[in-house]
C-alpha cells in the first residue's frame, strides 16, 4: 500500500460544503430501490465519500441503518441529517467499521479520487459474504438545445484546464475502472431535476474546476456565460429539467 497515498487527501469541496449540500441534485430513489433488491439484507449500508449526504438520505428507506463516511470534517458537518444515518469523518480507504458488517457499500461520485487497492480491501474487509458494492458517477447535464452549448463551453473550454486529473474516469464514464469482484450487468438510471436558472447557476458554481478557476484567476468562472445563459433560459424563475445519465457499476462479494 503506497503510504504517502493513504496520508495525503485532496480536498476539492471542503471550503464550499455549504453550496455543495445546497445545490448538488439528488439521485433517483429507482436506483437506491434497486440495489436494496441486491442486498443479503437491509440492516446496514455504508455510504463511502458521503459528501453532504445526498446518497446516504436515499439509502435511509431501505436500510435499518446507514453509516456515512467523509475524509471532510467541513462535509460531515454540513451533512442532511437523518435518524438512521450515522456519519463518521474518515478516509474511505481505512475505516473502524466492523468486519463483515455491511450489507451493501456505495460510492456515488467519488470513486475516482479514491486509492481503489486500498479501498477494495476495505470493502472486502467490510462486506458480508454476498454484499453488494455499488459505484457510480455522472457527466455533464442536459437541458436544451440552446442551453447545452453554452454549459458545455464552459466546462471544456472555460474550466477545462482546471479539472482535476480523476476527473478524466468521470468524463470516461468509469470505463477503465474494475470491480474486483463478482461483476452484475447494472441497468441504466438517468437523474432528473426540475431548478430554476439560479439554482442551475449555484449547482455550476459547485464545480470543482469552477473552484479551481476562482482560486487561480480570481474571478467566477460562471459570470463568464452568465449573460448568454440568462438569454437562452428566459425567465429566471421557470423551471426547467436538467438531466444527468448515471454510469452504474454494481459487483457482489463472493
Amino acid at each position: 500500500m503506497d503510504l504517502a497515498i493513504m496520508t495525503k487527501f485532496n480536498d476539492h469541496f471542503s471550503n464550499h460544503s455549504a453550496a455543495y449540500g445546497q445545490f448538488r441534485p439528488s439521485y433517483p430513489q429507482a436506483l437506491f430501490k434497486y440495489l436494496a433488491s441486491l442486498s443479503p439484507s437491509r440492516k446496514t449500508a455504508w455510504d463511502s465519500a458521503t459528501g453532504s449526504g445526498q446518497a446516504a438520505l436515499g439509502l435511509t428507506d431501505f436500510f435499518d441503518q446507514v453509516i456515512a463516511t467523509d475524509a471532510s470534517k467541513n462535509q460531515i458537518d454540513q451533512a442532511i441529517r437523518h435518524p438512521a444515518i450515522e456519519y463518521r469523518v474518515t478516509r474511505s480507504e481505512k475505516t473502524d467499521i466492523a468486519s463483515q458488517s455491511i450489507d451493501l457499500v456505495v460510492v456515488a461520485q467519488a470513486l475516482h479520487w479514491f486509492d481503489l487497492e486500498a479501498f477494495y480491501s476495505e470493502c472486502q474487509r467490510v462486506l458480508k459474504d454476498q454484499g453488494v458494492i455499488a459505484v457510480w458517477s455522472y457527466g455533464l447535464h442536459t437541458v436544451s438545445p440552446e442551453i447545452d452549448p453554452i454549459i458545455k463551453l464552459l466546462y471544456e473550454e472555460v474550466v477545462g484546464r482546471y479539472w482535476p486529473p480523476e476527473r478524466t474516469l468521470v468524463k470516461d464514464g468509469y470505463r477503465d475502472i474494475h470491480l474486483p469482484f463478482r461483476t452484475l450487468e447494472a441497468p441504466g438510471f438517468i437523474m432528473q431535476m426540475l431548478w430554476s436558472l439560479p439554482h442551475l447557476v449555484g449547482y455550476l458554481s459547485t464545480w470543482s474546476a469552477a473552484q479551481r478557476y476562482q482560486a487561480a484567476e480570481g474571478q467566477d468562472p460562471v459570470e463568464l456565460i452568465s449573460k448568454d445563459l440568462a438569454r437562452a433560459w428566459g425567465d429566471p424563475q421557470q423551471l426547467k429539467t436538467i438531466e444527468w445519465p448515471i454510469t452504474l457499476k454494481v459487483a457482489v462479494n463472493t
